[in-house]
């Protein structure tokens, strides 16, 4: 099968939606599938790398003032319509539901090529990026484009049930849910003790201070300041540190109001780190992980954490209670609730028999979302849209024929 991609960032550039098409483009190529990745370039200039049976074609594209690391593309119509003619696939993938969505829309189109969209953000987190006054306006003309959009696509996807019953509600069409997985084998608890101290090592961690962990972009949406200002609390009454994974704009106001809540000294921030550079090692280390971000789709951080047999701390908001089960592997806290995210963190500081096992329930409960269930479940859907598109311009050439017969 030959398989296009359509996303905005693609790593180095890294988002969420970017790790995701990464995993799928270089899972399916391996599978022996014809691969093809569109996506903004994070040069100057354009560029194409091929390796076996997958092929990256990085675009031209501007640089991203909202986003540390991120580029996005002005307007690629040529560019996506050219490489999508050369390549001619047989299921188009769409990972960005405006420009791409529009220019693969229109080549599936032209074309009859079955077309899927998934689904990583809804309008609220690009209105999130607004003025107060501006949100409730942006959200109203985002979903009515969705709901545009959303009929030109053979499926519509979503990692979680909550975001598919939305964009149902919202929109009109049925959603599929297919978890965005996790590399069950990279992401595990540590086998020895060893591998932690190597890895606190590495970091300038504490060799024995336990690690609240968060892991995420930087950025206004991500609450960052939250999860310090909760960690304040827990910090000043206990050995622990907190490490911050990550990058994005609000790192100088965070780093400054680590300093104005004088923990400075117990906040590690450390950049991002990838799966390749050493952060499954991180996760491994840390007692708890701890995010108050309330924009989520699904959080693949969350995954990762609860792979890693975290328990974790989280607010209750979107899609969080798929992954955070309150009390079960973790504990929820009500948006903007400071005060009971540092009271979650205590008691599992305090409780060490209580977090092992709600680490251990985070694993349990994340063994559906494996990486190769994700991989069936999409190699299944391009299967199905791909016979779906080859029998029904035979359908209608029968019925033409019938008719003709029929005179």
């Amino acid at each position: 099968m030959r398989i296009a991609y359509l996303a905005q960032s693609y790593p180095p550039m890294i988002s969420g939606a970017a790790l995701v098409v990464e995993n799928l483009a270089t899972a399916m190529a391996k599978r022996g599938h014809q691969v093809l990745v569109l996506a903004a370039s994070d040069r100057s200039q354009g560029y194409l790398v091929e390796k076996g049976n997958l092929a990256v074609l990085r675009l031209k594209a501007l640089h991203n003032p909202l986003r540390v690391g991120q580029r996005f593309l002005p307007y690629p119509r040529r560019s996506v319509m050219n490489a999508l003619r050369k390549f001619a696939p047989d299921i188009i993938h769409v990972h960005e539901p405006l420009q791409m969505g529009w220019l693969g829309a229109e080549y599936a189109k032209q074309t009859n090529t079955p077309i899927t969209l998934t689904v990583h953000q809804v309008p609220a987190l690009i209105a999130s990026y607004l003025p107060g006054c501006f949100r409730v306006y942006t959200e109203t003309i985002l979903w009515a484009y969705a709901r545009w959009l959303s009929k030109k696509f053979m499926s519509i996807n979503s990692p979680t049930q909550t975001i598919s019953a939305l964009i149902t509600q919202m929109t009109g069409s049925k959603t599929n849910t297919i978890s965005s997985g996790v590399d069950l084998e990279i992401f595990r608890p540590a086998l020895s003790y060893r591998e932690g101290t190597a890895t606190r090592q590495r970091w300038n961690l504490p060799s024995s201070a336990p690690i609240l962990l968060h892991v995420g972009r930087l950025d206004v949406e991500k609450r960052v300041d939250r999860v310090i200002q909760a960690a304040a609390q827990t910090l000043l009454t206990s050995g622990a540190h907190l490490l911050i994974v990550g990058d994005g704009c609000q790192k100088s106001n965070l780093v400054r109001l680590c300093n104005d809540l004088k923990i400075a000294e117990r906040v590690h921030f450390i950049g991002f780190v990838s799966a390749r550079e050493g952060l499954p090692g991180i996760y491994q280390v840390a007692h708890l992980f701890v995010t108050a971000s309330e924009i989520e789709t699904q959080g693949i951080v969350l995954l990762e954490a609860a792979a890693s047999g975290l328990p974790i701390v989280a607010v209750r908001t979107t899609c969080i209670s798929e992954i955070v089960h309150d009390g079960i592997n973790g504990y929820l806290a009500e948006p903007g609730d400071v005060h009971g995210m540092s009271n979650a963190m205590n008691l599992l500081l305090r409780n060490s028999d209580e977090a092992r096992r709600m680490g251990k329930a985070s694993r349990a409960l994340i063994e559906k979302h494996g990486a190769r269930y994700t991989l069936d479940a999409y190699e299944k859907l391009y299967g199905e849209l791909v016979k779906r598109a080859y029998v029904k311009p035979f359908a209608a050439m029968g019925c033409r024929a019938r008719d003709g017969n029929a005179s």
